[in-house]
C-alpha cells in the first residue's frame, strides 16, 4: 500500500474553499484535517471535503483565508479535526477547532481529544424521552412540554425573542438541572456571545458550562462545523462520564445557511428556494447525533430563525421534522406585548399526551387551546361589531380566553434590567391551578391587567386586591 504523502500545495482559493495538490501517493481521506503552513500567527485548518482528481483534494477552511496564496505548503494530519473534551473545557469558551478564546490559560497538553465526526448511537441503545422537563415558563410547560432527553426547537422570525427565551431557559435550569450545559453559538452576533459569557460569569453557572462559538463574522466553514464541535463535547460527557447534558444551540438556521454558502462555493446546483441540494442530509446528520442512551440524557433546545416569518421555508421544515417539541414565536403576540411571544395554538409537543402528562394536565391544556382558538375565530367580529354583539356563551369564552392570554405571559430574569420587573419561575402545578381557576370563572370579575406579567395565581390575586383597595381610597 502506498504511503500517504503528508505535504501538498495550495493550487486554488475560492473564499472558504481551497484546492490542495498532493504530488502522488494516497490522498488524505474525506474529513481529514489539513494544517496550512503560512506566515500568519493564527492557525488555518482545512477539512477535506472531496477528491477533485487523483492528486488534488478540495478542502473547506475553518478560519478566514484572507492573505493565503497559491503554492503555500499544507500538511495532512492523517486524522479528522479533533477537539478537547472533558472537565478541562468546563467554564471555557472555545472555537470550532477547540482553541480557547476567553483569554484564559491554555488547555493542558494531555487534555483528551475526540474527533468531531462520530456515528450516532445504535438505535437499540437509544432511550425514549418521556420524563417531563419543567422549565418554569408557564406556556411551555402547559402546551408544549419538554422531555428530558428530547429535542425542542423555538421557531421565530427576527426580533421576536428567540435568544431571550434561550437565555431564560439557561437561567431557569441552573437551579433545577443537575448536569452539564453545552452552548453552541452558531452564526450569532458577537455582542450576544459576549453578553452570555458575562452573564454566566456573574451568575456562577459558567463552571458547569462549555461555550462553543462560530460567530457571524467567521467564515462559513466554522459556522457549519461548530455544532459538531459542541456535540462532540456533549457526547463525551454522556458516554464517558454518564452525565446528563443540556445542549443549547442558537441558531440552528445559521448552520443550514453556512452549508448553503459552502454549497454555492463548491459549485453545486441549488435546490428549492436556493438551498443546498444536501439540506435534508446535513440536518439529519446533525440531529440524529443528539440522542440519549441508558443512564445519560442529552436534552437539546435549539433556536431556529424563520426567514421572513415563512414557516414553510425548506430549512425550517427540515429541522422541525426531527423535533419532539416545537415552540412557535408569533410576531403578532410580540406586537401586543405578550411575552414570551409563544403562539399557544401553533406550538406543539409529542409529550402532550394523557399517558405522559396525566389526564388533568391534558384536559386543562385542551380547554385552554379551545378557548384561545375561539377567541382567534371571533377576532374579526369583535373588531367590526364589538364584543357586545356576541352571544352570551361566546362573550364568556372571550372573557376567559383574554384572561388566559394574559396569565400565560410572565416576566423573565434576563429582561429584568429592561423591564424593572423581577423574573418569575412557575411550577407546573401552579400553572395548571391558575388556568383551571380562570377556566372555571374564578377571575371573571378581576381586571385583565391583574393577570398580566405575573407568576402564579396568588400573585395575580394580590395585584387585583391592591388595585381594588387602591381604587377605594
Amino acid at each position: 500500500m502506498t504511503a500517504v504523502t503528508p505535504v501538498g500545495k495550495v493550487v486554488a482559493i475560492r473564499g472558504a474553499v481551497v484546492d490542495v495538490h498532493f504530488g502522488g501517493g494516497e490522498l488524505p481521506a474525506v474529513n481529514t484535517a489539513l494544517i496550512v503552513d503560512w506566515d500568519r500567527p493564527e492557525a488555518l485548518v482545512l477539512e477535506v471535503h472531496s477528491h477533485v482528481n487523483a492528486e488534488t483534494v478540495r478542502g473547506i477552511a475553518l478560519q478566514a483565508t484572507s492573505g493565503l496564496s497559491r503554492a503555500t505548503e499544507v500538511h495532512s494530519t492523517g486524522a479528522p479535526v479533533s477537539v478537547p473534551v472533558g472537565d478541562a473545557v468546563l467554564g471555557r469558551l472555545i472555537d470550532v477547532v477547540g482553541a480557547t478564546r476567553d483569554r484564559g490559560p491554555e488547555l493542558a497538553a494531555n487534555t483528551p481529544r475526540r474527533s468531531i465526526h462520530t456515528a450516532p448511537p445504535a438505535l437499540k441503545d437509544e432511550t425514549s424521552a418521556t420524563t417531563l422537563y419543567e422549565t418554569g415558563i408557564k406556556v411551555i410547560d402547559l402546551l408544549a412540554p419538554l422531555a428530558l432527553g428530547g429535542k425542542a426547537a423555538m421557531f421565530g422570525g427576527a426580533g421576536v425573542g428567540k435568544t431571550v427565551l434561550v437565555m431564560e431557559l439557561i437561567h431557569a435550569m441552573v437551579e433545577k438541572y443537575q448536569g452539564i450545559s453545552v452552548f453552541a453559538g452558531v452564526g450569532e452576533r458577537s455582542r450576544e456571545g459576549h453578553e452570555l459569557l458575562t452573564d454566566m460569569q456573574a451568575s456562577g453557572v459558567l463552571a458547569r458550562t462549555v461555550l462553543v462559538y462560530g460567530q457571524m463574522n467567521e467564515p462559513p466553514g466554522a459556522r457549519w462545523r461548530v455544532p459538531l464541535t459542541a456535540l462532540t463535547i456533549a457526547e463525551y460527557f454522556r458516554d464517558q462520564k454518564h452525565q446528563n447534558v443540556l445542549l443549547l444551540m442558537d441558531n440552528a438556521f445559521r448552520f443550514v445557511q453556512a452549508g448553503s454558502e459552502l454549497s454555492s462555493l463548491l459549485g453545486r446546483l441549488p435546490s428549492r428556494v436556493g438551498y443546498q441540494p444536501t439540506l435534508a442530509t446535513e440536518v439529519a446528520l446533525l440531529q440524529e447525533r443528539i440522542a440519549s442512551v441508558a443512564g445519560a440524557a442529552v436534552t437539546a433546545i435549539q433556536a431556529v430563525y424563520v426567514p421572513a416569518d415563512d414557516f414553510t421555508d425548506p430549512a425550517v421544515t427540515a429541522i422541525s421534522g426531527h423535533m419532539d417539541s416545537m415552540i412557535m414565536l408569533s410576531r403578532g403576540l410580540a406586537s401586543q406585548a405578550f411575552y414570551p411571544a409563544i403562539d399557544p395554538l401553533a406550538s406543539s409537543s409529542v409529550l402532550l399526551d394523557p399517558l405522559i402528562v396525566g389526564a388533568d394536565h391534558y384536559r386543562v391544556a385542551e380547554r385552554t387551546r379551545e378557548a384561545l382558538a375561539r377567541l382567534k375565530d371571533l377576532q374579526d367580529i369583535i373588531a367590526l361589531l364589538g364584543v357586545e354583539e356576541l352571544g352570551a356563551a361566546d362573550r364568556l369564552t372571550v372573557k376567559r380566553a383574554r384572561r388566559l392570554q394574559r396569565f400565560l405571559s410572565q416576566p423573565f430574569v434576563v429582561t429584568e434590567a429592561f423591564t424593572g420587573k423581577p423574573g418569575r419561575s412557575v411550577s407546573r402545578a401552579d400553572t395548571l391551578a391558575g388556568c383551571t381557576a380562570i377556566l372555571a370563572g374564578e377571575t371573571d370579575d378581576w381586571a385583565e391587567g391583574s393577570l398580566y406579567m405575573v407568576g402564579n395565581l396568588a400573585e395575580a390575586r394580590e395585584k387585583e386586591a391592591a388595585a381594588v383597595n387602591g381604587g377605594k381610597h
